[in-house]
């Protein structure tokens, strides 16, 4: 036996590799301090111990694991059997974790501890069979958290995609609790998730006779009302808020699913009423801003949009500044909106923030500006670079700079030589500088690297069918691309003008209709007031273009169709 001086320098080394920090997993479990029985055992066991712990820093859980669980057989402290346990369940070795948690049991049964070590063992190996017994005693071990308890039942299983035995288990777990609507509403959760929505619903509703005006169950029935019948759903939403005027929650939900029915104005009254009872919502202030912006009505979206970013609640305001951003664009406010744009750092609005900026930048005539702010943008993903280097060529063919936009691709094509995209874009820009040849092999190399993409297809059969040459090719290429994107606009306008083309007036007509009623763009009115024209309607084609030609005033090709037909 080590000379005491000895044993006393190992259990001082030991307390310290218990509360150091173990950084090879992050997820590994935490140190412990050394049990107070650590300090009265043998020196084989302190080296055991501390031999555990040195695995488990250089990440060797299953070692740790082992060299816990021999302690644990020989040793009974609480402290020890809990540590084993967790090391065990995160070393995958869950028949130690039972087989620990079990003897801890058995020599504690009232501990709530070793119940809670037990479950966990239990979940962790996805032994549900086994499991009820143990969650009811420490249910029923915890009174006083229990309504709450009951309903983290389903978060602790959220993972498992075995949904019909996590019903069988809430299922058995509940019942001892049935007198609480907590557990009605846990076992409903349980079996919406395993399909059974009939059961759900019968659990729903005894829930609410223990509790009326309980808004959690109300805003599940309705959930699962609507998967059957919006109709439904939308009658118990008005007859539970009629009854539970208060629940706000629920009214949210009701008013979110009027919107999906595009009852707009009696989404807005319940948005109304949900402002004057809870005018610091963000989730509320939000929701109207957006509903204001579906009427068109700019100057409350942005007031309400204002407030929501005013809330200190609010972590995200992204979003919020990116409308805001648009807001004051319309407005002609350009500066107000470069700066909001500016303040969009993250999220799904980010690179569409940075392309608005550069364009009002490119308005501006600060043609460098706007291309350093697109090239500086931070983004990681190779797919975002993309985005923002069509979006610089882009601007730049907008502003007549086509060789340069051209020249900007090449070099970008000269790192990814087959990207899609770029190549898609470097196609339609080498058309503008009359370079066909160049075009036409980059679209049939697309159309061979991309085969299922219709907008290839599109763009060579409509610089045929523009050039009122190889007519039939043209169609062939444009009925490909149409079979792929039936409802596409501009897919719609090439193969109505391939039919002009081809002298098929009645059925041009009728595609370009169609594309013009999807998509308002000037070159599509400009080719469907030239069909009007030739088909002899003169008067639907010039009033078409003038009204065109106000919505759309520099549109070049629309301004030489109305100079050609309607001077």
């Amino acid at each position: 036996m080590p000379h005491h001086d000895t044993m006393k320098a190992i259990r001082s080394l030991l307390f310290t590799l218990l509360f150091a920090s173990i950084p090879a997993h992050a997820e590994d479990p935490a140190p412990q301090a050394v049990p107070e029985a650590a300090q009265k055992v043998e020196a084989a066991d302190l080296y055991q111990l501390l031999l555990a712990e040195i695995a488990l820093r250089r990440g060797d859980a299953s070692l740790a694991a082992q060299a816990y669980a021999d302690i644990s057989e020989r040793l009974y402290d609480p402290r020890i059997m809990e540590r084993t346990v967790e090391i065990a369940g995160f070393a995958q070795h869950f028949d130690i974790a039972i087989a620990t948690a079990r003897r801890w049991l058995d020599d504690d049964p009232s501990s709530r501890e070793a119940l809670r070590a037990m479950a966990s063992a239990l979940v962790t190996s996805n032994r549900l069979g086994e499991l009820a017994p143990h969650l009811i005693a420490l249910l029923e071990s915890e009174k006083a958290t229990l309504p709450d308890n009951l309903l983290g039942l389903n978060r602790l299983f959220a993972r498992n995609p075995d949904r019909a035995a996590v019903y069988r288990l809430i299922d058995a777990v509940c019942q001892p609790f049935s007198g609480m609507a907590e557990a009605h509403y846990a076992v409903a959760m349980a079996a919406g998730g395993a399909g059974m929505s009939e059961r759900a619903r019968q659990e729903i509703l005894q829930a609410l006779q223990l509790r009326p005006g309980w808004e959690m169950p109300a805003i599940l029935l309705s959930q699962l009302l609507m998967r059957d019948s919006r109709d439904e759903a939308i009658a118990f939403m008005e007859d539970f808020l009629d009854r539970h005027p208060e629940a706000n929650q629920l009214r949210l939900s009701f008013a979110r699913v009027l919107i999906g029915e595009h009852r707009y104005l009696d989404a807005r009254r319940e948005f109304e009423r949900l402002l004057r009872d809870l005018p610091n919502d963000p989730d509320i202030l939000y929701a109207v801003a957006m509903l204001a912006l579906q009427f068109d009505d700019k100057r409350l979206a942005e007031a309400r949009l204002k407030d929501f970013i005013a809330l200190d609640t609010v972590s995200d305001r992204n979003s919020a500044y990116f409308h805001l951003g648009e807001i004051a664009e319309d407005g002609k406010r350009v500066e107000e909106a470069l700066s909001r744009y500016a303040q969009v750092i993250s999220g799904q609005h980010y690179l569409p923030a940075k392309t608005r900026q550069a364009r009002l930048l490119f308005a501006q005539g600060k043609f460098g500006e706007g291309r350093d702010l697109l090239s500086s943008a931070r983004v990681t993903k190779r797919e975002e670079q993309i985005q923002l280097q069509i979006a610089e060529a882009a601007l730049l063919r907008e502003a007549g700079h086509f060789q340069e936009a051209f020249d900007f691709l090449e070099s970008r094509l000269a790192e990814s030589p087959e990207q899609p995209e770029l190549m898609y874009e470097s196609a339609l820009l080498a058309e503008r500088l009359d370079k066909r040849d160049l075009m036409q092999s980059r679209l049939r190399r697309l159309i061979e690297l991309r085969p299922d993409n219709p907008m290839s297809y599109n763009a060579l059969g409509y610089m045929y069918a523009d050039r009122n040459e190889r007519l039939e090719e043209a169609r062939q290429l444009i009925e490909k691309a149409l079979a792929l994107a039936p409802d596409d606009g501009a897919i719609l306008d090439s193969m109505g003008w391939v039919l002009f083309r081809q002298g098929d007036l009645r059925g041009a007509l009728s595609y370009l209709e169609r594309s013009y009623d999807r998509n308002e763009d000037p070159e599509i009115a400009a080719h469907l007031g030239e069909v009007l024209w030739t088909m002899g309607r003169r008067e639907d084609a010039r009033q078409l273009l003038l009204d065109a030609q106000k919505k759309f005033p520099s549109s070049v090709i629309l301004s030489e169709t109305v100079r050609r037909f309607a001077p």
